[in-house]
């Protein structure tokens, strides 16, 4: 005889999907203290180095001063370890992480711009302010035209309209690749110029 299955609504659906953990972004974790398992350890301090001694002693020498024992250096042989304050040293590890992924997030995003054979004056217009202003926010600019059918027998109307957007563009953009086909659409990227 089968199993028999009870039937679920659906917010038993939306709730057994709310409470699964959501996974937590974690940065690597420096051991500290007794989490080092070298028997040997080469130490340093903020200003000097006190050589080669067993966790043992490194541990006294980082107590005395009322200081961590950091490990900085797991791979050397004997690892390296630090006697410095762990708090200040993990949220200067922070600090230097989100400014990281500040610098990522302004290199820019990638901006699609779609055109047709048959764009009229104004769609064109109206789409060459969009661009001008990803451009100016400092975002890549992707600039197709997609040939639907029988489209494709105007391949030189396309061209003409993205060597026209790059040329209304030229002040504030540089070129990163000239108008070319990809499969049924051509293709032109364009790169916000730095400001000098």
């Amino acid at each position: 005889m089968g199993r028999y299955i009870f039937p679920t609504t659906r917010e038993d659906t939306i709730a057994r999907r709310r409470s699964k953990p959501q996974p937590r972004r974690r940065e690597p974790q420096a051991k500290i203290n007794d989490q080092i398992r070298a028997s040997e350890v080469r130490v340093v301090t903020e200003g000097a180095q006190l050589g080669v001694m067993a966790i043992a002693d490194a541990l006294e020498a980082a107590e005395a001063r009322n200081l961590d024992l950091v490990e900085i250096s797991p791979k050397a042989d004997p690892p390296v370890v630090k006697i410095m304050d762990f708090g200040k040293y993990r949220y200067e590890q922070q600090k230097k992480a989100k400014e990281q992924r500040k610098k990522q997030a302004r290199q820019g995003e990638l901006k699609e711009i779609r055109f047709r054979p048959g764009t009229d004056s104004h769609d064109y217009g109206f789409k060459l302010r969009h661009a001008r202003e990803f451009l100016e926010q400092g975002n890549k600019v992707k600039a197709w035209v997609q040939f639907r059918g029988r489209d494709i027998i105007y391949k030189d109307r396309g061209r003409a309209m993205l060597e026209r957007f790059v040329e209304d563009l030229s002040d504030i953009s540089k070129v990163d690749q000239m108008p070319k086909m990809e499969g049924r659409r051509m293709t032109v990227m364009l790169t916000a110029e730095k400001k000098k």
